[in-house]
């Protein structure tokens, strides 16, 4: 049994006159210390899902699992990381990245030392009595990543939190959350768009497909790819077949939407 279990999960959209099917006959497993992509189509589902796995909201029908427990039960040690990074701009960064350790009752003079440790690993020395508006994009992305890592978390979920940056940010960034999180054998879910990201991040990548929202393909990431950093991937010998493969598949279920 994987670390994290998605069985026959769907998902219906209610209003008071009509009902959305989302997801349908979704399952999966991922086993700890993967790296999984959810990839596919606008409006394919992929959001609802990472939304499922974080507790936000139990699946219409359908049952998931993380280490052998809900979500729900899980909530205080899964880390989600979005597009924006949403710190508070009133509080320092050092505030902002122990809030979670305080809000779990889990900070102390330790977790504090282990936190703010961690931000100078991923290049934030000196920010601490900063505020978020000070920083650059890339720095406040890192931040964020800093007050995800702070709790701890068994499960990492990141839902494009690249796409809002500039593109050498966004390789940067790419390879500083790859190296952070095989390092910290941590497992994690990416939502993204964008097939060359998912390539160069994922062991294995789910394309969707939608209306609703059903797992259409896996694919396994070449075995020399998954060796080496992000940045790296894209210039390997193997990373233009899967890229292409992936391409026209994606391409074939946009037509077909």
């Amino acid at each position: 049994m994987g670390f994290l279990e998605v069985k026959q999960v769907a998902h219906f959209y209610f209003t008071p006159s009509t009902a959305t099917k989302a997801l349908e006959d979704i399952s999966f497993s991922i086993e700890e210390g993967e790296f999984i992509s959810l990839l596919g189509p606008s409006g394919c589902g992929k959001t609802t899902m990472l939304s499922i796995l974080a507790g936000l909201f139990p699946p219409t029908s359908g049952n998931v699992t993380i280490d052998h427990e809900s979500p729900d039960a899980n909530s205080n040690l899964i880390g989600y990381m979005l597009q924006q990074d949403y710190l508070f701009p009133w509080k320092t960064i050092e505030e902002n990245i122990l809030l979670g350790l305080k809000l779990n009752g889990r900070l102390s003079v330790e977790t504090q030392e282990d936190a703010l440790r961690f931000l100078k690993q991923i290049g934030l020395e000196g920010v601490e009595k900063q505020f978020p508006r000070q920083l650059s994009g890339g720095m406040r992305q890192r931040a964020a990543l800093a007050r995800t890592m702070a709790v701890n978390p068994k499960l990492l979920l990141l839902d494009e939190p690249f796409s809002a940056l500039d593109y050498q940010t966004k390789l940067k960034l790419e390879d500083l959350v790859f190296e952070t999180l095989r390092s910290y054998k941590k497992t994690a879910v990416l939502v993204t768009h964008d097939i060359g990201e998912a390539i160069s991040m994922s062991d294995r990548i789910l394309l969707f497909s939608s209306k609703p929202g059903r797992i259409h393909k896996i694919f396994e990431v070449p075995k020399e790819l998954r060796a080496v950093s992000p940045f790296k991937v894209r210039s390997m010998e193997g990373y233009n077949e899967i890229f292409q493969t992936i391409w026209k598949e994606l391409e074939s279920l946009e037509e077909n939407n």
